[in-house]
Parts: C-alpha cells; structure tokens; sequence
C-alpha cells in the first residue's frame, strides 16, 4: 500500500539554478516581511565571494568553476500542494529573497558585456508573454522590476517595509560586492554562485507537515559553540577548584550580558577580541593560499587559541589562565559592549562610533580595529579618545572612498585594514594619532574628485550621510542644539534630500543643450540640501528665486545660501572656521554657483575629516 502523498516529505541538496529556474514561489502570509539587515547580507556577499576568490585562478576556464570549493547556504523548505502544484515558503524566504537580489545585481553587472550568463530566468518567468518575478508578492513587483530594468528604485513614503528594505539591502550589495571580481572574473563568479551553492531543498506536502519541520528546525538542541567550546577548554585548565568556579561564574556573567544585547554577541566579541590583540596573519589574496590567524578566529576561534595561548597570550600555568580571563575579560566585554552601545546611540564622548555605525566598514574588520588600542590600565577618557579616533580615520577612509566612487567591501581593503590593526595595537594617543595621519595621507582617493561627485540611483544612502555630517558640522559652528542624527535618523519628521533646482530642463536652456548634462549638474553635490519631508512638496519644482526664502527657514547650511542670514547672522561670519571656509550667499543658481557651492563642502569636508583636528 502506498503513502499518501499528504505524509511525504523529499529533502534533496541542489543549487540555486535549479532551484530557482522558471520557478513560482508563494510567501506565506505570517513572514511576508522581508527584514533581513545589513550586517546579514554584507557577511553573506563576504563569505560568497571570499569562497570563490580562495578557489579562483586568474587564466581559468569557466569549466574549471565545476570543480571549484562548494559553498552551503542552508535548509529552505517548502509546502507544495498536491491539487495545483503551488509552493509555498515556509522556510528560508529571507535567504531566497538575498539570493534574487544578488542575482539582479550579478545581471546588471553583466548587462553591457559581451560574455554574458543567462541568470534572467532565475530571477523571473515567463508565459504568453508576460513577465513575473519568482518571489510572488505584488507588493514588491514594482521594486524588483524597477532595479532588474535599471539597477535603482527611489522608494515613496506610501511602500512597505519590505519595500525599503530591499532598496536598502540591494544597496549594501553594491557596496561590498569585491571589484577585482567584477573587473577579472565575473562570469566565473556567476557561473560558480548559480551552480556551486548549495542548498538543502526540503518539501513537504502538507501544511502540517511543512510547519513540523520548521518548529523541529528551529527548536531543537543545537551542537556546543566555539564560545561553550572556549570555556570548557579555559576551565579545564585552572586546576584548583574555588578559582575555576569563580571564572565559571564569571563566564557566565559576561556571555549573559553580550547576549543580552545581541543574539551571538559572545562569537562576535571574540573574534573582535582576538583579532584585535593576537592575530599576526592573514591569508595571502592568492589561489591555494591556506587560511591563516584571521580567519581561523572568524571560523574556529576555540581551536585557535589551544594552539596559541602560549604564544601569543602567555598563558601557560594554572593561575595564567586565571588572572587573565579574571581581569582581561570582563574588561574587553565592558569595552566591546560600550562600542557597541555609542554605535547604536549618539555619545558626545565617542561621537565618530556613532558616525560609522551608518558609514563604516565590514564589522569583522571595524570591531577589532577599535579594540585595537583598547588596553588594561588606560583610564576612561583615554580609551574613548583612543577608540574615537580610530572610528574617525575609518570615516575618513569609507567617505574619501565613496567620494571618489570606490567600494571598501571587506575583501577589497582587508590587508590594509588588518595592517593598521597591527600597527596601532596598544597604541598610546600620540602614538596613535602620529600612525592614523600617516594611514589619512596615504589614502590614494582625495578630497578633489568633489566637483565629479553626484547623486545617482544607488549612493543616496551615502550622499544623506554625507550632507546629515555637512549640516550637523556648519549648525555646530554657530552653536544650534543639532547634530548629525538630527538630520539622518531623527525621532520625528525626517529629512530627505532636496534638488536646489526643480526637475525643469527647459528652465535652464540658457546653459545648457543636452537634458543629461543639466541632470548631471543638477545631482551635484553643490546643488543638493536636506530639507524636513513633506516640507517641499508645494515648491519643490519652482524657480531658485521662489525657494529661496523657504530655505531662509530651514538649518544653518541651507540658509547660507540666502543673503539675508548674513545680514541678521553678523557673528556667523566673525567665526574663524567660516571664514576660512568661504562661506557666501547665491541670490541666483547658475552653473557656477553649483561649482562654488561644491568647493564649500569640499572645504567642509576637508575640516569634518582632519585626522588633526580636535
């Protein structure tokens, strides 16, 4: 007697071509959200492509991909059922999303290249003639249309959280996704990605059945972790019995208050930790290379340290283990916890943390670097100076870079990156600031590539961080209770990015013949503000001269443009920074103001990101 078909459940590893190929999947209503945030997808793009490059060789085939290092993903499972054939997601829709995602970047990388792989009919299907997207949601038809066609989609105030976060997360991608791949290899990326990923397809053939298999997924026991791992290890050698419960105690006290604050807290604080103390290596950017200090902490960090505590920490005897772990430890998570929290929440005292927990790097490369200089002994406002001036040389880096167009993806800047870390390691403060102006000045991107910089499709993320910093800076200097976060993520209203000129080409003729030249002007960096949302809409469009006396009411930086602020604001110009800045006012807005107005955020930019300015 056969099963029924309602008790079957197939489970079968394959990859993301056939799992997706000329596919329909229906997202079940209970996770219809798509939440996945930034740190999710730049560690997946990480670890995709730091797979491959670790297998590529420059002069390969594209068949040679086949044999190339496997990477898993993980489970996905489906209810499919038996009537019509539908699927549903009952697990695994954040990483299917993830992958679509990617895969729609990978096609717009590829769109004007000769050599090109067929990946469209993983993205969508098609019948009589009409296209649909495998993920079937109407509320993201627009979105993903939009960046497959043109790689960008401005979000309204009226689309969904999903919405704003696949914008948001395509983005990310962008940011991180390794040059040397897109310039050397990126048919073999694709080809690898599309048929070396792994996945486990699970489906079952009942609702019942497919809801089983997520709950036993998601609650049963897990295997020890490398922090449980850790401990047992660190216990085993305390030989006297009082000392070992002590730091048995202590462990547990210290890992309940990292994941407390996050989920895994505790791996994370330890490949931070280890990283930013220990680590001598790093794998060497070349095919066959094996993995070296660096990376053996991010993927065995228990096992690591049993073969280099007494190398690298010194800790041999019993009372070595226990002095250090009842003093380093809890004052590395205190340290690392504190970063954390400036990160997430302004602190006047680590203002630059906060700054680079929206512009910052690849948290496995910022973590350690700002626990670098951290040491035993320092006093408090030492270690924040110390740690908030490493936090500015990094916006230093990802904004000089962004300016000039450059990604700092992890796999890009690694090695520069892990050779500051070594570099400042215990650094005292004059010591560190003498090494991060030498690391500022041998930043190759410059400050002048300003009068090339633009708005575009895919940096108004950075270009909001930027002018949030710009506006927060030039209110500063005449003492409003402002800051950056009052522009970038206030509790209330928000602020947008606004044209100074309205999107009219035929208003500006006299300048210009060709509608892409203006548009090009008009996306200047000189030519945009932040104004409050919904602030603009009756206006947004009329001649500068109209909107000018709207701007008069809005913050320091936008009010500079209109004569009147220097007439009512007489101390604003009696300041030495502003006039060494240059600021003036434009009653018209012509292609040279936007050229001199592009000159005053160079300037500003230039004062926000001195390493030697206090």
């Amino acid at each position: 007697m056969s099963q029924p078909l309602k008790y079957k459940i197939e489970a079968t590893d394959t990859s993301i071509s056939k799992l997706l190929k000329e596919q329909k999947f229906y997202i079940d209503y209970f996770q219809r959200e798509y939440r996945w945030e930034e740190k999710h997808i730049k560690t997946l793009v990480e670890d995709l492509t730091n797979t491959f490059l670790a297998a590529f060789t420059e002069g390969d085939k594209r068949s040679a991909v086949a044999s190339y290092q496997n990477y898993y993903l993980g489970p996905v499972v489906f209810s499919k059922n038996p009537d019509d054939g539908k699927k549903s997601i009952i697990d695994g829709q954040q990483r299917i999303t993830s992958i679509t995602l990617m895969l729609i970047y990978l096609n717009q990388l590829q769109k004007d290249r000769t050599e090109k792989v067929n990946i469209s009919e993983l993205i969508f299907s098609e019948k009589y003639g009409e296209k649909s997207f495998n993920m079937t949601d109407d509320d993201r038809e627009d979105c993903l249309e939009s960046l497959f066609k043109n790689g960008e989609y401005a979000p309204t105030e009226e689309d969904n959280e999903t919405v704003q976060n696949l914008v948001k997360r395509y983005e990310d991608i962008t940011q991180t996704f390794p040059e040397e791949i897109v310039e050397n290899s990126l048919p073999h990326f694709i080809d690898w990605f599309t048929e070396n990923v792994v996945i486990v397809e699970i489906t079952a053939y009942s609702d019942d059945n497919a809801y089983t298999i997520f709950e036993t997924m998601n609650d049963r026991g897990l295997s020890l972790t490398s922090t449980e791992m850790l401990k047992g290890y660190v216990l085993s050698k305390i030989s006297d019995r009082k000392k070992r419960n002590e730091i048995n105690d202590l462990w547990k006290t210290q890992i309940q208050k990292l994941n407390d604050f996050s989920k895994n807290a505790d791996q994370s604080f330890f490949h931070a930790w280890f990283r930013a103390k220990y680590a001598e290596s790093i794998r060497p950017g070349k095919a066959g290379a094996e993995n070296q200090d660096f990376e053996n902490i991010g993927s065995r960090f228990h096992n690591w340290f049993k073969e280099n505590h007494e190398v690298r920490f010194g800790l041999e005897s019993s009372d070595d283990f226990y002095l250090f772990f009842k003093t380093q430890f809890p004052f590395y998570v205190k340290w690392y916890l504190g970063i954390w929290k400036a990160r997430q929440t302004y602190d006047a005292s680590l203002p630059h943390v906060h700054y680079i927990n929206h512009w910052g790097i690849a948290d496995s490369l910022q973590e350690p670097l700002l626990l670098s200089t951290v040491a035993v002994g320092n006093d408090e406002d030492s270690l924040k100076k110390k740690i908030d001036l490493v936090a500015k040389y990094i916006e230093t880096f990802t904004v000089r870079r962004s300016v000039n167009y450059k990604k700092f993806g992890q796999t890009a800047i690694k090695y520069t990156m892990f050779n500051i870390i070594k570099k400042i390691r215990n650094n005292e403060i004059g010591q560190l600031q003498t090494n991060l102006l030498a690391e500022a000045n041998d930043i190759s991107q410059k400050w002048d590539a300003m009068s090339q910089f633009r708005l575009h499709g895919m940096n108004r993320k950075f270009v909001k961080h930027l002018l949030s910093r710009v506006s927060g800076y030039v209110d500063d200097l005449v003492g409003k209770d402002t800051s950056y976060v009052t522009y970038h993520h206030p509790n209330g209203k928000q602020f947008q990015i606004e044209h100074i000129w309205g999107d009219k080409f035929n208003e500006h003729k006299d300048e210009f013949d060709q509608i892409t030249d203006f548009q090009t002007w008009r996306n200047s960096i000189g030519a945009l503000i932040l104004i409050p949302q919904g602030t603009n809409q009756s206006y947004k469009d009329a001649p500068y001269v109209d909107k000018l006396g709207h701007y008069l009411k809005e913050n320091t930086y936008a009010q500079t443009l209109h004569n009147e602020y220097y007439q009512k604001n007489p101390n604003f110009l009696n300041n030495s920074i502003v006039q060494n800045l240059q600021f003036k006012p434009h009653n018209q807005f012509k292609k040279q103001d936007i050229s001199e107005r592009t000159q005053l955020v160079q300037r500003i930019c230039e004062k926000i990101w001195s390493i030697t300015n206090d």
